[in-house]
């Protein structure tokens, strides 16, 4: 093997533990973030339904890709105008990490949606027969609602976890070095199709191994059936 296929494998590796690093992080800080989100979503109050509905809105109706451009550049812009108005203000903004609060803010966005179609769908049963039982409001929410609720909405997470996988490809568009962005510049200096397969290689097995993971978490829950 030549030392040119050597040196793309090299900075392969190094892009696809970059889009490990972006996968695993977005999904740390958007699976805990999307709970207050639903709760947000489903209150009584209505001025904090209505902002939340609006938050999910804008969230889920803009492209990610420009989510990530306005996350990224838009702090730098607003620092800008603050020092042009008079004020001292200096702010440096990673992409890496630019990158991650932009798709932990998408996913918990749409998380919370799968989140508060789990936690509508139990029947009202459960809370009037928890309640009999002596459990207060937390302990029917955490040790009753909240475990059928993860078996009911298993089959959706994953299906938007799969998602992620392919979508931590767009973090390229602020400069990120994933995988994605590695192998179309190996492609360019090689001129070989080879660095392209290889990603796409990376990103099936990725979905494989999380295909696997949800279909074990589904059985492992099958007992709510």
């Amino acid at each position: 093997m030549s030392d040119r296929y050597i040196k793309m494998l090299k900075a392969m590796f190094a892009g696809s533990l970059t889009s490990l690093e972006v996968f695993a992080l977005t999904l740390i800080f958007a699976i805990p973030l999307a709970l207050p989100i639903a709760m947000g979503r489903m209150s009584k109050k209505k001025i904090l339904s209505g902002v939340t509905n609006v938050f999910l809105l804008i969230i889920r109706g803009t492209p990610l890709m420009l989510q990530l451009l306005v996350v990224y550049f838009g702090p730098g812009l607003l620092v800008r105008w603050l020092v042009q108005q008079g004020f001292d203000v200096s702010f440096k903004w990673n992409r890496f990490v630019a990158a991650i609060v932009a798709l932990a803010i998408n996913y918990s966005a749409y998380f919370a949606e799968i989140y508060r179609g789990g936690i509508e769908a139990i029947p009202k049963g459960q809370y009037e027969a928890a309640k009999v039982l002596g459990y207060t409001s937390r302990q029917t929410f955490f040790h009753i609602v909240i475990p059928q609720v993860i078996k009911r909405i298993v089959p959706a997470m994953g299906n938007e976890v799969i998602t992620l996988v392919k979508d931590t490809a767009l973090v390229s568009v602020i400069g990120v070095s994933e995988l994605l962005m590695v192998a179309k510049e190996r492609q360019g200096a090689l001129f070989s199709f080879i660095p392209l397969f290889i990603a796409g290689v990376f990103y099936f097995f990725m979905n494989w191994l999380v295909s696997i993971g949800f279909q074990k978490l589904e059985k492992k829950l099958g007992y709510y059936n």
